[in-house]
C-alpha cells in the first residue's frame, strides 16, 4: 500500500490541526513514511523493524527507535500529544491489541489522543475484501470489531470508515479512529 500512504492519512490530517501538535509517538512508523507531516514538532517513531528503522534515520535523522512500545516508559512531562497508529494493529492479534492499546494509555499526556488507521475486513465479497484478505497483516477485522477493540481502551473522539481508491475502484476499507484515555 505504499503507494497511497497518503490517502491512508487523509483522515487524519484531515481531522486534526497539525499545527497544534507538540508531541508525536509514531508506532510502527516503518521507514519513516508518516514523518514529513511532523516536522515541526518533537516526533519520534517505534518500529520492531530495524531496517526500517536504519531507513528512516537515514532520511529524517535521529528522531527513531527499535523498540517494543508495550516496554517503553515516559515520565508525565514527557508524555505525547499525538499518538499514531498507522496501519499497524491488523498484523496483531486481539490479545496484542488489547495488550498495546492499554501501554499507550500511560503514554498519552492528560490532552493526548489516539489516532489509528486500520484495515477493514468488509462483509460482502468485493476487491478491498479480497485485498485484506491476502494482505500480509493476518487480522483484518470487521469495521464493528475495531470499533469494539478501540473503545474497550478509549474515549472515541471520531470513528470514521473510508476507502482508499486506485483508477476511481475502492481497493481498500480503512477506519479512521481519534479516542481520548477514559477518566
Amino acid at each position: 500500500m505504499a503507494p497511497f500512504a497518503e490517502p491512508k492519512l487523509r483522515p487524519v490530517l484531515g481531522n486534526n490541526d497539525l499545527t497544534k501538535v507538540r508531541r508525536v509517538l509514531d508506532i510502527g512508523c516503518g521507514p519513516g513514511t508518516n514523518t514529513r507531516h511532523f516536522l515541526n514538532c518533537d516526533y519520534l517513531g517505534i518500529d520492531f523493524n530495524e531496517e526500517y528503522i536504519s531507513s528512516a534515520r537515514r532520511r529524517f535523522g535521529q528522531r527513531f527507535m527499535v523498540a517494543d512500545v508495550t516496554t517503553l516508559v515516559f515520565p508525565p512531562d514527557q508524555r505525547f500529544d499525538f499518538v499514531l497508529m498507522n496501519s499497524l494493529l491488523h498484523h496483531l492479534d486481539d490479545t496484542q491489541v488489547r495488550r498495546l492499546l492499554s501501554h499507550v494509555t500511560d503514554l498519552l499526556s492528560e490532552d493526548g489522543c489516539v489516532h489509528i488507521t486500520e484495515l477493514v475486513l468488509p462483509d460482502h465479497s468485493s476487491i478491498p475484501q479480497l485485498l485484506a484478505r491476502i494482505d500480509r497483516g493476518h487480522y483484518a477485522r470487521r469495521l464493528e470489531r475495531w470499533q469494539e477493540l478501540f473503545s474497550e481502551v478509549f474515549r472515541p473522539v471520531l470513528f470514521e470508515p473510508f476507502s482508499v481508491t486506485g483508477f476511481g475502484v475502492p481497493l481498500w476499507d480503512l477506519v479512521y479512529f481519534k479516542g481520548c484515555a477514559r477518566s
